[in-house]
Order: structure tokens, then C-alpha cells, then sequence
């Protein structure tokens, strides 16, 4: 039996015999076998974490990443690279989906590839759904398909969806075509501006003239499990040079932005080993000197998953990283989650001082955060779930908020994981209580002009007083990820912006009317902010997540979309990033030096990370140095680093964007970014 390389050759060989040669004057740009790759996963098991943490086992793997999976564990891990016999490897993918709007699909290739053939060899094992190829590829949710479903050859367009879990596709072209489970197909798609051009070897031919995409990557995406031997893209001569042509001009436009940027210089570094965490920080003044310090929450999950967590311990560190108090016993294995816990940093009283509030064993906490002393406590609302365990909550998020109209943000919003709330007085005591789909966490602004603040809440917006004003608990699926209630735009009315999981993207009136549903996936961790300067008003980046993840969008103030693309297959914060001062901000993907760094309005990186070593899991955005710009906070559980600008400080007018209180911290906050200035001397 061949082995190793020469049986590589020989299948590449026999390639060639049945699809023919690339002809004359092409150019080979992908040829895979998947003979240099290790045996395994292509993914692990990386769950909920990627939302907002960055892991670099999302990286491609030569140049291949699996583009989109649900949180079954079947999805996750439904890529593998197997041997064959006889030598060699092949991709195989071994998960049954039964889902119609998100499939196993792994990707490679470069967005800006336009006209190219593909040639793939393959075999589904079974007969029952689709297998195949993608072609002009732009998101997980947007490309041409070509293949196998059921007992017909087809050819297709998809582009996101028509209604909840109802994708938009088109038939381009379908035809009876015969096949036995494992029997290995061999495939050829040509496209050339609008027209494509499929055929299967001893198959059908299907044409089709369509204008939907003109350029993307490649992919492989199978409902059913197949076995993916050999890819193979190739492009005449013209259409590599016009692909080299924009292939350099990006890269040029992208340097010279870079270059005229500040770059990103280490400022400080603080040791967490044996008591650090994933994203699960909190920034504040806690011992009274004017700098911010830091909050560290380890967590520990009853079960099952992240339903009923709480916070572990507690240590407060300054920027020197000096232990200024801890609560609790730290634990090197509760460094993990997937959720928030409740706690914040707040001058509950308003005397200047900071406070610590927090949530452990049923009991809400109000501590000093010079010493983390208790002051006073009460116990967590009585629990309507039939856990037994927990016969009180134990507080999935605080957000505070002015619901008696005092004028100052003493009262409390305390929540469990998704069906209720409570809102509590700054002694703890309960003022009212409502039940409604949660999502994960609150807005609230004083959108009557009462003096008193309304909630923006999951898919209801409540008045101070608990009454619900409107809902759409009844005709929205799913749960929101991210709201905020924002103007964004000065001759335009405030609205509700709500990211709303599988449900999309969605614009309120204050008075409950839809006024956008753009239902582009999962839409999560949505920011709002200056990111368009040459736009009027504000824009709004979100990213998608489950089933679909990483792709960016960017909506006007109107909330248009303006820009989409996917340059990772994870999720992110997309925290607004007052880099320069100049009032343009960037949002930031990740702190990985490859396919991380930060983007502006139009998708570009802007600012790129060093490859020195710092940590990448985790980012937090604020001002911490005092020049009104903002620094970079990235850190995993055992170290923290702090980037600033390498021309700081900067003296000057400089841009000063008003952001969500650092008391209000979340992994699911809406980040709102509006813009103000400040005189630095």
C-alpha cells in the first residue's frame, strides 16, 4: 500500500484523471489534502467561553476553521481529521444536524477570491440531508451552495433568513442525480462574475446566472456525516493578478493606517497567578487615592452548567498590584465562566467613598471597598424556582439605577438567570419584583422626563415602579444579549436597541413599535459609538455568536447595515476604543496578534497587538492613566497586562466619550460611547 507522501501524489493523481488538469495558464491558489494536519478535532469543546473570551484553539488550523456550531458537544467536536486506509488523512465530518438555519461548515481561503473553480472530492455517508461545497463564501449565513441533498444534485444561494429559523435560499439549479452513501463524488464549480457552473463527475451539469456574491472563500458544509478527501481552487492568470492587485491594495491601505496610529506600549503588569479568573473584573476607585483598582470575582457552579453560580472569593489589588483585602479562600480551579456573578464597585451612598456589593451564599453584601469590611447585608430575594437547593436567589447581575427620583443611582436591580427581577432600595429592601423574560441584563435611563429612570429589560421595557409599559415576551423568541435605550442622532428620537440572540437585531421606539428587525443570527455584545466619523450621528457594531459566529455588523443611526464581514469564528466584547482622541472611535476584536487588534467603521484593523507574550483570553477598555484616551486591559488567570498609546500622555483637546458607569459592569453590557471632549494640560 502507497503511504505518506507519495500517496498523496497518488490521489492528487487520480484527481486529475477524473476532473481534468487545471488548464493551461492557471494558477493553483489551495491544494489540500490534509496530509499535513494532526489527527483530532479540529475544534475542541469550547462552549459559551468563546463569547467573550478568546481562545486560541478558534485559531484556523492551516488555513481551515470551523466557521459554525451550537452548543451540542456532537457540533463543537463534528470535524475530525482522521487516517485512511492505506495511508493518508481525510477530513471527516460525524455530526446529524437537524437544524435548517445553521450547518457544520469549515472554511478557508481569502474574502477577496472572486473567480475561481473549485474542485472537491468527497463521500457523504448517507443520503439523508446535504453535503457539499461553498463557494463566494462572505458569512457562515450568506454563499453559494453546491452538492448533494437527498437524492438530487443541487445548486443554491443562501442569505440569512426570512423569518425566525427560516433561512432565505434560493434554488439556482436542481437535478435527480443517484448516488450510493460512500461513494466518492467528485465535484467542479466554476464561477465568472455573475455565471457559476457545477457539474458532478458522471452527474448532472447545472448552470445559473446570479449576482448575489462576487467574491469570498471556499467551504465545506455537511448536515449528515462525509468524509472530504481532497480541495482543490485554482485561477486563470487574469484573475490572479486582479486578485493580487486588491489583495495589496488592502494590505497598503491597512499599514498606512496602522502606521498612523499610536502603538500599543505595555504600561503595567500584575501578577494573578492562583487567584485570577477569566472575564469576570471589576475597575474602581477602592481605596480612596483617585486610581482605579482592581476587583478579581472567582466563581464557583453548583450546576448544572453556569444556572446557579456565585462568586468564591474576592481580592482587591491597586495598579501595583498589592493586595488590598480578600474575602473568601482563592481557588486556581475557579477561574472559569461562562455567565456573570453579581458584584460590583459603587458609591452606593453617595458619600464619596466607594462601596463593594456583592452576592455570596443568599446574601447581598454592602462592604467597604477600602477594607472589604461588611457594612450591612440582607438576604437575596426568595427564589420562584422549584430548585431545592436554592430556595433564594443567588444573584445573576446588579445594575444600579434612580427608580425613587433622588436624583443619584442608589437602587439596585438584582436578577436570576433569565425569568425574574427585583428592584431593591440602597438599605436592600424590595420595592417590587416582575417576571418576564430577563435576556442577560438591564439599561435604564429616564426616558419620560419624570426624574425617574425606566428599565430596558430582555424584550419589555418597565416603568420605575415595575409596571410593564410594553413587551414582546409573547412574539419574540429566544432571549437579548445586549440592549441599551440610546439616541443616536440628534434630530432623531431615543430608541431601545435590543441584541437579541437568534431573534437578530432589533430597533424599538421608545413607545414599543419595531422600528428595524434585521434578522442577521445570533446577534450579541452590541456598542455604540462615533466608529463612522465621515456618518452622521452614531453607529452600532454587534457580533454573532452561536451557530453563526463571528460575523460583524455595522449599522447606521437609522440602523441600516452598512458594512458585514467575518474575519473570526468567535465571539468578542466589540468594546468602543477612544484610541486616538480625535473623536473616531475603534471597537476592539481581541488582544491576538494575528486575527485579533482593532477595526474601524469600515472593517479594518487599525491597531494591531505586539507579539511579545501577553496574555489574549480576556479585554476591558477604560481610561486608566488620566489623558481622557482609553488603555487596553488583557489578562487570562494568571497575569494582567495594561497597554496605553506610545505618544502618551497627550496634552490638548482630546476626545472624552461618555460611557456606561464602571459600577454597571457586565459581560453582556450594550457598551454606549457618546461623544465629549476635554482640555488636558
Amino acid at each position: 500500500m502507497p503511504s505518506g507522501r507519495k500517496f498523496a501524489f497518488l490521489c492528487s493523481f487520480l484527481w486529475l484523471l477524473v476532473t481534468g488538469a487545471p488548464h493551461a495558464g492557471e494558477k493553483i491558489v489551495l491544494d489540500e489534502d490534509f496530509s499535513a494536519f494532526r489527527s483530532g478535532p479540529l475544534l475542541p469543546v469550547v462552549g459559551a467561553h468563546l463569547e467573550y473570551h478568546y481562545l486560541p484553539e478558534a485559531a484556523p488550523v492551516n488555513g481551515w476553521a470551523v466557521s459554525a456550531f451550537t452548543p451540542d458537544v456532537g457540533s463543537q467536536r463534528a470535524w475530525r481529521i482522521i487516517g485512511r486506509e492505506g495511508g493518508g488523512k481525510v477530513l471527516l465530518q460525524t455530526y446529524r444536524n437537524r437544524r435548517e438555519y445553521t450547518h457544520p461548515i469549515v472554511v478557508t481561503g481569502d474574502s477577496l477570491w472572486e473567480d475561481y473553480t473549485l474542485r472537491v472530492s468527497f463521500a457523504p455517508l448517507s443520503d439523508s440531508g446535504r453535503s457539499g461545497v461553498l463557494f463566494r463564501y462572505r458569512n457562515d449565513r450568506c454563499y453559494y451552495f453546491f452538492g448533494v441533498q437527498g437524492k438530487e444534485a443541487v445548486l443554491k444561494m443562501v442569505q440569512h433568513e426570512v423569518s425566525f429559523h427560516r433561512p432565505k435560499e434560493q434554488i439556482l439549479a436542481t437535478s435527480r442525480f443517484d448516488y450510493e452513501p460512500g461513494e466518492q463524488l467528485q465535484i467542479e464549480v466554476r464561477v465568472e462574475g455573475a455565471r457559476i457552473k457545477a457539474r458532478i463527475k458522471r452527474g448532472p451539469v447545472l448552470e445559473a446566472t446570479n449576482a448575489s456574491y462576487a467574491r469570498g472563500r471556499i467551504g465545506l458544509l455537511a448536515d449528515v456525516p462525509t468524509r472530504y478527501e481532497y480541495v482543490q481552487v485554482t485561477m486563470t492568470e487574469q484573475a490572479w493578478r486582479k486578485y493580487a492587485r486588491r489583495k495589496a491594495a488592502l494590505q497598503a491601505e491597512e499599514r498606512k493606517l496602522q502606521a498612523a496610529n499610536p502603538k500599543p506600549v505595555v504600561w503595567r503588569k500584575i501578577q494573578l497567578e492562583g487567584f485570577g479568573v477569566g472575564r469576570n473584573l471589576r475597575f474602581g476607585d477602592l481605596n480612596g487615592d483617585g486610581e482605579v483598582d482592581i476587583l478579581v470575582g472567582q466563581v464557583v457552579h453548583h450546576g448544572p452548567k453556569d444556572q446557579y453560580s456565585e462568586l468564591s472569593c474576592l481580592t482587591a489589588l491597586d495598579l501595583q498590584g498589592h493586595i488590598l483585602w480578600r474575602i473568601g479562600q482563592p481557588d486556581p480551579w475557579k477561574d472559569h465562566l461562562t455567565n456573570d456573578v453579581a458584584f460590583q464597585i459603587h458609591d452606593l451612598d453617595g458619600d464619596g467613598q466607594n462601596e463593594v456589593i456583592y452576592c455570596m451564599n443568599s446574601e447581598i453584601i454592602v462592604a467597604e471597598g477600602k477594607t472589604g469590611k461588611t457594612k450591612y447585608t440582607a438576604p437575596t430575594p426568595a427564589s420562584p424556582d422549584a430548585d431545592p437547593r436554592f430556595p433564594r436567589i443567588l444573584g445573576d447581575c446588579l445594575y444600579f439605577c434612580d427608580l425613587r427620583g433622588t436624583g443619584y443611582p442608589r437602587d439596585i436591580l438584582i436578577k436570576d438567570r433569565y425569568k425574574n427581577v427585583w428592584a431593591l432600595n440602597d438599605r436592600l429592601e424590595i420595592l417590587w419584583h416582575r417576571q418576564c423574560n430577563t435576556g442577560h441584563y438591564p439599561y435604564a435611563a429616564d426616558v419620560d422626563g419624570d426624574g425617574r429612570d425606566e428599565i430596558a429589560i430582555g424584550y419589555s421595557l418597565l416603568d420605575d415602579d415595575g409596571a410593564v409599559l410594553w413587551s414582546f415576551d409573547d412574539s419574540l423568541h429566544d432571549h437579548a444579549d445586549g440592549v441599551a435605550i440610546v439616541r443616536l442622532r440628534q434630530d432623531l428620537d431615543p430608541v431601545v436597541l435590543n441584541a437579541a440572540s437568534d431573534e437578530g437585531m432589533l430597533l424599538f421606539s421608545l413607545a414599543g413599535q419595531i422600528l428595524r428587525h434585521h434578522r442577521l443570527g445570533h446577534v450579541q455584545n452590541p456598542a455604540v459609538a462615533n466608529f463612522r466619523p465621515d456618518l452622521p450621528g452614531l453607529e452600532i457594531v454587534s457580533i454573532n455568536f452561536w451557530g453563526n459566529q463571528g460575523i460583524l455588523h455595522l449599522c447606521d443611526a437609522e440602523g441600516n447595515v452598512i458594512c458585514e464581514f467575518e474575519p473570526v469564528q468567535h465571539g468578542s466584547m466589540c468594546l468602543p476604543v477612544n484610541w486616538k482622541g480625535d473623536g473616531q472611535e475603534y471597537f476592539l476584536l481581541s488582544a491576538d496578534p494575528g486575527e485579533g487588534g482593532m477595526f474601524d467603521g469600515w472593517g479594518r484593523k487599525v491597531v494591531s497587538f505586539p507579539d511579545d507574550g501577553h496574555p489574549e483570553m480576556c479585554n476591558a477598555v477604560l481610561d486608566i492613566t488620566g489623558d481622557a484616551r482609553d488603555e487596553i486591559v488583557v489578562w487570562d488567570p494568571y497575569e494582567l497586562w495594561i497597554y496605553t498609546q506610545d505618544d502618551n500622555p497627550r496634552p490638548g483637546t482630546v476626545y472624552r466619550p461618555a460611557r456606561n458607569p464602571l459600577y454597571n459592569f457586565s459581560n453582556y453590557q450594550a457598551t454606549v460611547s457618546l461623544p465629549g471632549w476635554a482640555v488636558l494640560r
